[in-house]
């Protein structure tokens, strides 16, 4: 792969790995996610030479290979735009962000640096992580002790709060939104607020536009611990307000994030964030409640679904598919993956959708969803009720067109 931009994006990676200002180079979105899913290089020296530590994440296990600078870079060459269609390179100067788009030109941003301290080269230092233990906040909610170290207990959850960051920041990306821009984050059902603290901190240190977010919670206990936290960090445009996800107002916002929203709160906080026109929308489903009754079952399958964990596994499959097909119909590209391991928890599925700049086929789209309806016997389902999808006439019309319920609003058109 060669383009001006990516030789650019090259050029810093060669000078940065040379001059010592590399904390890190992350590459991902691999388009074989079966095979590696992931690449983390970071620089090292080994024996007084300075050499690039290439960690290759499978979906089993981490291969660790060491390479000489000018080696390292012509091998990333043959990796951006043919495996991987994102990377990251992080230094102590600023970052740069290289993303490949299907049918436009490669896009690099620039951003401000994640960290100022030159890197420990040492081969077996600690794992560098995008959310530092020292954090005040991780401490005020029992995550971290004093001295930084993690609590007894706490490892999963400090685990999924760096996880966390990971794929947020490349997704900041994709959705093109402009560092410099600002950006306002809503996170509903926010619970206790690490990954609502996470973002905004992040989101912070890297962007030079203001940064505002907002914590929605239902718990009023919880509404009070945020805003203590918060001001007690400093965080002055961090708020927390009281309320369900369903009847919480959503105007303006350019993220909105739902983590663990049970069953259809899923829904409605996608269907608030498409309305309030978000760059990007991330959500990991919990329960799967109102679509399982609606299945029916198609022959070949009645045999293994008379089993509940299959039926169950089965009406997960069928929620957040149509949640998938139901936003690209809206104007979305969707990606589903698996946020963290199930070692940590069994809820990990992540659904982020980037809105398209340009319009899309909704036809198209429309008969993708209601052929998936059709097929799985549902009728009813709450976000096709929020967006006026009707699932009903799962059918083709006398004129070959699907309907929905308000075809006057064309959710696919920015």
């Amino acid at each position: 792969m060669s383009s001006k931009t990516v030789d650019d994006f090259l050029d810093r990676v060669r000078q940065s790995a040379a001059d010592g200002t590399m904390v890190r180079l992350n590459l991902g979105a691999s388009i074989q996610p079966d095979g590696i899913r992931n690449v983390f290089i970071r620089p090292v020296r080994l024996k007084d030479a300075a050499m690039l530590s290439f960690v290759y994440r499978h979906p089993t296990r981490d291969v660790t290979k060491n390479f000489a600078q000018d080696e390292a870079v012509d091998l990333l060459r043959d990796l951006l735009g043919q495996q991987f269609l994102n990377a990251f390179l992080s230094t102590t100067t600023g970052t740069a962000q290289l993303t490949f788009r299907k049918g436009r030109p490669t896009r690099m941003l620039l951003g401000k640096p994640e960290v100022t301290k030159a890197p420990d080269l040492s081969h077996d230092r600690a794992k560098e992580r995008p959310v530092p233990g020292t954090s005040g906040w991780l401490r005020e909610l029992g995550v971290t002790a004093a001295d930084g170290s993690v609590k007894a207990g706490m490892e999963s959850k400090f685990r999924q709060i760096n996880r966390f960051v990971e794929v947020l920041q490349p997704l900041l990306v994709a959705a093109q939104l402009d560092p410099a821009a600002p950006l306002h984050l809503v996170d509903m059902g926010c619970g206790k607020a690490y990954l609502t603290f996470a973002a905004y901190e992040h989101l912070c240190r890297t962007r030079s536009g203001p940064v505002t977010a907002t914590g929605v919670e239902v718990r009023p206990d919880l509404v009070s611990q945020g805003r203590s936290t918060a001001g007690r960090c400093g965080f002055d445009r961090l708020k927390f307000e009281a309320g369900d996800i369903a009847s919480s107002p959503l105007g303006s916002a350019s993220v909105v994030v739902a983590l663990h929203a049970c069953d259809t709160a899923t829904d409605e906080a996608l269907a608030k964030g498409v309305r309030a026109g978000a760059a990007l929308l991330l959500v990991s489903p919990c329960c799967h409640r109102e679509v399982r009754p609606q299945l029916s079952v198609p022959e070949p399958l009645a045999g293994p679904l008379r089993h509940g964990i299959f039926r169950e596994r089965h009406a997960e499959f069928a929620t957040d598919a149509l949640r998938a097909l139901l936003l690209e119909w809206a104007g979305y590209e969707t990606r589903v993956f698996e946020f963290i391991s199930t070692e940590h928890t069994g809820k990990n599925l992540m659904i982020a959708a980037v809105r398209r700049k340009s319009p899309v086929d909704t036809e198209a789209r429309a008969r993708a969803v209601a052929e998936f309806a059709r097929f799985h016997g549902i009728v009813r389902q709450r976000l096709a009720e929020r967006l006026g999808f009707d699932l009903v006439p799962a059918a083709p019309e006398a004129n070959g067109q699907y309907a929905v319920q308000n075809p006057a609003r064309n959710p696919g058109t920015p």
